[in-house]
């Protein structure tokens, strides 16, 4: 195989570049206060595992790291080579010949101006993939947690321990759960390449999406759902929507263990849940719209629907019942059982 004709579908190098360079600068602070919030956040990811190990009872045993603080530039590259990774076995070589390049170049700097979008919003992420040997890593990004923090005018540390809550889960979620990681890239690699094993499944699938996500806002349907009714085989619609359900999950388990810690460890934890949840619906009118089309509103309404799932169901069977969730893939909720939890309660719990 040529050289020309083996390049990637996305050159993920050029994603990196590009929305590294487009990447806005964070807040105006001092030396002193970006320096307290930076040794803060690396700290603090430390206290917040050993909180969450201690609701949850995932992880004895594990060892506690503290998490990368980043900037924004450093983690759209972060976020461009996990991507790279996740979809590396889905994502066939470019078969354009000479145009290949070219192609992937466009697609590389679109994906760059979606993650420069995205840079000044994430707070933290937890990537299964990332790291210099692809083990995973936890990132907290400081200028977004400070500008955060100032917006909903809360106490500094409160805040930034309740982001590290959240996102110390997610590793949790990862590093506790043994057969979690490889599941979720399988799915992903199954959901990828399906559409590009059909003959320009991946292109007809993009060029129907604007119409679909328009469609859905007019009918004031969620974006993802629009997405997952593009899909053409049932077998994609299958994995689409477990894919869906897995996301749900660890998102609402996130967010529940973070306000389930409780105001011992985080004493604004229900002004700062308050803040941040009518945060989360503002905006102008280019960043709604830009939310609703990259799924960012879906992204939030999920948050909602996880912890609503984990909520109930571990006031029904406790949190040793709940962790049964993370027995094997055939445990996890299903989309329509994130939707009547008492349901999944009743298959995994008779």
């Amino acid at each position: 195989m040529s050289e020309v004709a083996s390049r990637p579908v996305v050159d993920w190098s050029l994603a990196a570049s590009t929305g590294a360079f487009l990447a806005r600068g964070g807040p105006v602070v001092s030396r002193e206060e970006a320096g307290l919030a930076v040794t803060e956040l690396r700290e603090l990811s430390l206290d917040a595992e050993a909180h969450v190990r201690e609701l949850t009872g995932l992880g004895a045993g594990l060892p506690l790291l503290p998490g990368d603080v980043v900037d924004r530039p450093g983690w759209v590259r972060s976020a461009a080579a996990g991507l790279d990774a996740l979809t590396a076995k889905a994502l066939p070589p470019n078969p354009a010949g000479p145009l290949g390049p070219v192609l992937a170049g466009g697609a590389g700097v679109q994906t760059g101006v979606v993650l420069a979008f995205l840079a000044s919003r994430v707070l933290g992420q937890y990537d299964p993939f990332g790291g210099p040997d692809g083990g995973g890593r936890l990132l907290l990004v400081a200028p977004n947690v400070v500008t955060a923090q100032q917006a909903l005018q809360v106490p500094g540390r409160d805040f930034r321990l309740w982001v590290c809550l959240h996102e110390s889960t997610h590793r949790l979620q990862f590093t506790a759960v043994g057969w979690l990681r490889d599941y979720f890239a399988d799915e992903v690699e199954r959901l990828v390449g399906g559409l590009t094993g059909d003959d320009d499944g991946m292109a007809d699938l993009l060029g129907r999406l604007p119409d679909a996500l328009r469609e859905a806002r007019r009918a004031k349907a969620d974006g993802l759902v629009a997405v997952g009714q593009l899909l053409r085989s049932p077998e994609q619609r299958e994995v689409f929507d477990r894919l869906l359900a897995l996301s749900t999950l660890l998102e609402g388990h996130a967010d529940y263990v973070m306000d389930a810690v409780g105001p011992s460890v985080v004493p604004s934890v229900e002004t700062i849940r308050a803040r941040f949840t009518e945060r989360r619906k503002g905006g102008g009118l280019l960043d709604r719209l830009l939310r609703a089309l990259l799924g960012v509103d879906a992204k939030i309404r999920q948050y909602a629907q996880g912890a609503a799932f984990t909520r109930h169901v571990v006031d029904r069977v406790g949190m040793a019942g709940f962790n049964a969730v993370w027995t094997s893939p055939n445990t996890l909720p299903t989309r329509a059982e994130i939707a009547d939890p008492e349901a999944w309660v009743r298959r995994v719990h008779p």
